[in-house]
Order: C-alpha cells, then sequence, then structure tokens
C-alpha cells in the first residue's frame, strides 16, 4: 500500500471505529468488545483501501472495508466477553480466566489438576474440567490449544515429557465431555516458559500449570 492510501485509511477508520465503539458510558460497556470493532476497522479499512483504482473508488473501498470489519471484530470481541464470564462463573477461584480481546486463556495450577509427578487428573478438578467443556460447546467456533507447564526442578527432559502427558490428560477429560477432538490441540512446553521465577516456591507453583487457550475462528 503507498502512502497517499494512508489519509484514507485513518479517516474510514475513525468514522467506523468511533460508531462501532461509543459507548454508553453504563456499567455493561465492555472494553474488548469496542477494541475487536476499533481492531476490525484498522484492518477492513486496509484491505478497502488496496481496491480500486481511483481515489474515489479507493476511499469507497476502505469505508466498506472498515464497515465490515468493525462489524466482524465486535462480534468476535463480544463473543470473548461472554465466554469470559461464563467462565469465571463456572470455575469461581478455582483457574484463572484472562481475556486479551483476542482470545481467552484458562490458567489451571498443576496442583490442584494432579498429585506430585502424576499425570491423572483429580476428581476435583475434572468437574473444573467438565466445566469448561460445557463452555466449549456452547462456544464451538473456537479453536482449543490445551497447554502443558512445568518449574525447572529436575531433569529438563523428564518435566518436558510430564508436561505433554498433562496437557493429554486434559485434553482427554476434555473431549469425554463432548468437546470435538479435531477442536483441539495438545502441547508440552516443559519449563520453558515460566510466568514467575523459579528461585522461590511460590514462583515454582505459578509455573507448573496447563493452560487452555481459546481462540475464535
Amino acid at each position: 500500500m503507498t502512502f497517499k492510501k494512508l489519509p484514507l485509511v485513518f479517516a474510514a477508520t475513525s468514522l467506523i471505529a468511533v460508531t462501532a465503539c461509543s459507548g454508553t458510558g453504563g456499567p455493561n460497556d465492555n472494553l474488548n468488545t469496542r477494541g475487536g470493532a476499533a481492531a476490525g476497522a484498522l484492518a477492513g479499512a486496509l484491505v478497502g483501501a488496496a481496491t480500486g483504482d481511483s481515489r474515489a473508488e479507493r476511499q469507497r473501498g476502505a469505508l466498506v472495508g472498515a464497515a465490515l470489519g468493525a462489524g466482524a471484530g465486535a462480534a468476535i470481541g463480544s463473543a470473548l466477553d461472554r465466554q469470559e464470564e461464563e467462565l469465571r462463573q463456572a470455575l469461581g477461584s478455582n483457574a484463572s480466566v484472562v481475556n486479551n480481546g483476542s482470545n481467552l486463556t484458562v490458567s489451571l495450577p498443576n496442583n490442584v489438576l494432579f498429585a506430585t509427578d502424576s499425570a491423572v487428573v483429580s476428581g476435583t478438578s475434572q468437574n473444573d474440567l467438565f466445566a469448561v467443556a460445557r463452555s466449549l460447546n456452547n462456544n464451538p467456533n473456537s479453536t482449543v490449544s490445551v497447554i502443558g507447564h512445568t518449574d525447572n526442578t529436575g531433569d529438563a527432559a523428564y518435566n518436558f515429557d510430564l508436561s505433554q502427558r498433562r496437557a493429554q490428560a486434559v485434553t482427554s477429560v476434555l473431549i469425554n465431555g463432548g468437546v470435538a477432538p479435531q477442536r483441539i490441540r495438545s502441547i508440552g512446553r516443559g519449563e520453558d516458559a515460566p510466568i514467575a521465577t523459579n528461585l522461590t516456591p511460590e514462583g515454582r507453583a505459578q509455573n507448573r500449570r496447563v493452560e487452555i487457550v481459546i481462540t475464535p475462528n
């Protein structure tokens, strides 16, 4: 895209995004819905501005693209917001749910999911995972990555294998809960992706976890 098209993109994006993102000021306004609309408007405007030979055609393309993109982005953001609330109510304090506007990450600590050195999901945690499965079945237009993590205690190869087995164990429970197997990827990361220091017991406990990442299609 040439620099001459950029003013068209910015103008179209600003017009559509302001309209789509205008909230009522009430408690139900949601930042991820409005953020999705803005991101979708920008992407749509970029595509639209690349079409057409004349300035007028590019301007129309940018406006149409921004409008379509804003609608799609807002729909994705709204769906994620609803599913986030659904998961928070179902899981309570047993898991953390993070919504970054593009996907949801449900993080479950390993000390709740598994006994030490085990890849067998505890009975209590199976109930939580069945709740996640119900949410996934209620919101079928997404793909799911189940990612196992460990701290750095012990042999790295053993930790990697354990993280894989734990991710697969969680995946199996979700499938038993009715989630289509083709929607889910099971991934072991071992000790490669810590979220806290491994120098303290508290940090290591945070690093031992399984994450369920839900990404809209």
